[in-house]
């Protein structure tokens, strides 16, 4: 996918990288959207590809979802290993910055996992969820700033994209970390906090009060 947004929109679009080489601006983002994209994927499918086992054994259901964004971190970890190529390949040191990557890494998880709370506990009941959500993840893709910096968007309305897209401040934040670009704004990056914590208090919420439900729908 780094490949045809370089060509498409780093060699035809010339879409502006910060000073960052296309390839190196485009993957740092692809980065955390592919392990946000994978976990909510496999998040919203747990409790339907799991029937046999939580009709057999009784357990915190809400430990499936959790597990399910968890295993993609080992894809994670191997792209992070090629970005590390690519940074070596383009000249590019990693900064004291680099240690706010954990932060990042931990808020994408939880918007992963409250979402995936959601979904999960939606698509028990109405199976047709989890043909939805990879469309609208691909939708989410061209809204976040994975192509493009989040700075196109106005200041005025950096606290609405915010909260309609709450992985654009993770995104430039992963960014920032490693490759030492523009940091995301203070009112993007609070806003997307606020609302990652606000969809994970509710999932786990809704998750739980349709807890007891699962097994008359399974």
């Amino acid at each position: 996918m780094m490949l045809v947004f370089t060509l498409f929109f780093g060699k035809l679009a010339k879409v502006p990288s910060e000073g960052v080489p296309y390839p190196l601006f485009s993957y740092a983002a692809l980065l955390p959207w592919t392990l946000f994209s994978e976990s909510l994927t496999r998040a919203s499918n747990s409790l339907v590809n799991d029937t046999n086992l939580i009709q057999k054994v009784y357990f915190p259901r809400i430990l499936i979802p959790m597990s399910s964004i968890l295993s993609p971190l080992v894809d994670f970890a191997i792209a992070f290993v090629v970005l590390v190529g690519l940074m070596l390949y383009y000249h590019y040191l990693p900064t004291v910055m680099l240690l706010w990557l954990p932060a990042f890494l931990l808020l994408q998880l939880m918007l992963a996992l409250g979402m995936g709370l959601w979904l999960s506990a939606i698509n028990v009941e109405f199976r047709d969820v989890r043909y939805a959500v990879p469309f609208l993840i691909q939708l989410w893709l061209f809204a976040s700033p994975v192509i493009y910096s989040s700075s196109f968007v106005p200041e005025r309305f950096q606290v609405a994209y915010g909260i309609i897209n709450p992985m654009s401040g993770i995104i430039e934040g992963f960014r920032w970390a490693i490759l030492g670009t523009a940091p995301p704004s203070y009112l993007q990056l609070i806003t997307s906090a606020a609302i990652i914590i606000v969809i994970l208090i509710s999932g786990v919420f809704y998750f739980r009060r349709r807890e007891m439900a699962f097994a008359d729908y399974i």
